[in-house]
C-alpha cells in the first residue's frame, strides 16, 4: 500500500522535509496520542457501567431503562474494543513494511470508536434523564447531547476539513499560475 496525503495530513507537511516513511510514523505515533487521550475515560466509564447492576437501585428500572442500559453498556465494550483495535492491528502487522495500512486502519478504528463513545454518552445521559426526570426529559437529554456530539465530533471537524482542502487547492492553483508565469512564491 503506497502513502497518500488524507486528511490526516497537514497542509504543510511538504514543509517537513520529511520522507514518506517519517511521514507515516509521525502519523501513527500521533494516532496514538489521540488514543490515549480518549481510552482512559472510556475505559473508566465502561468500568463504572459494568458495576451498575449490583447497586441497590437497579432493581427500580422498568424494562425499557434495562434495555437502555444494556445497550448503553455493549456500545461502551464495543468502544473500548475499537480504541484497542490498533495495538491488535499493529501486532500483527509488526514489521511487514505496511505501515500505511495501519495508519489507515488504526484512523478508522479511531473514528468508528468515536463514533460509537457519541452513541455511548447520548445513551448514558438519557438513561440517567429517564430515571430522574422522565422519559420525556431522558429523550431531551440524550439528544441535546447527541447535537452536542454531532457538532463538535463532525460538522466543525468536517469545516475545518474543507477549509483546509480549500486552501490547499488555492495555494496550487497559486503555484501553478507561478510555474507557468516563470515567478517563484514563497512558502508560508
Amino acid at each position: 500500500m503506497t502513502a497518500s496525503h488524507g486528511p490526516e495530513d497537514d497542509p504543510y507537511s511538504g514543509l517537513r522535509n520529511e520522507t514518506p516513511t517519517e511521514r507515516l510514523d509521525r502519523n501513527w505515533v500521533e494516532l496514538l496520542q489521540e488514543l490515549r487521550v480518549v481510552q482512559t475515560g472510556v475505559q473508566l466509564l465502561t468500568g463504572f457501567l459494568f458495576t451498575v447492576p449490583f447497586q441497590a437501585r437497579f432493581d427500580t428500572l422498568d424494562r425499557y431503562q434495562r434495555t437502555v442500559y444494556v445497550v448503553v453498556l455493549l456500545l461502551a465494550v464495543t468502544a473500548v474494543v475499537l480504541f484497542i483495535a490498533p495495538v491488535g492491528y499493529h501486532r500483527a502487522l509488526f514489521q511487514q513494511r505496511s505501515k500505511a495500512r495501519l495508519v489507515t486502519a488504526g484512523s478508522r478504528f479511531a473514528k468508528a470508536g468515536l463514533t460509537t463513545l457519541g452513541l455511548v454518552v447520548s445513551g448514558g445521559v438519557l438513561l440517567v434523564a429517564d430515571v430522574m426526570a422522565g422519559r420525556g426529559a431522558g429523550w431531551a437529554a440524550g439528544a441535546a447531547v447527541a447535537v452536542l456530539v454531532g457538532v463538535f465530533w463532525y460538522v466543525l471537524p468536517r469545516r475545518a476539513l474543507r477549509d483546509v482542502r480549500r486552501e490547499q487547492a488555492g495555494e496550487r492553483a497559486q503555484a501553478s499560475a507561478a510555474d507557468r508565469s516563470g515567478t517563484s512564491r514563497e512558502t508560508p
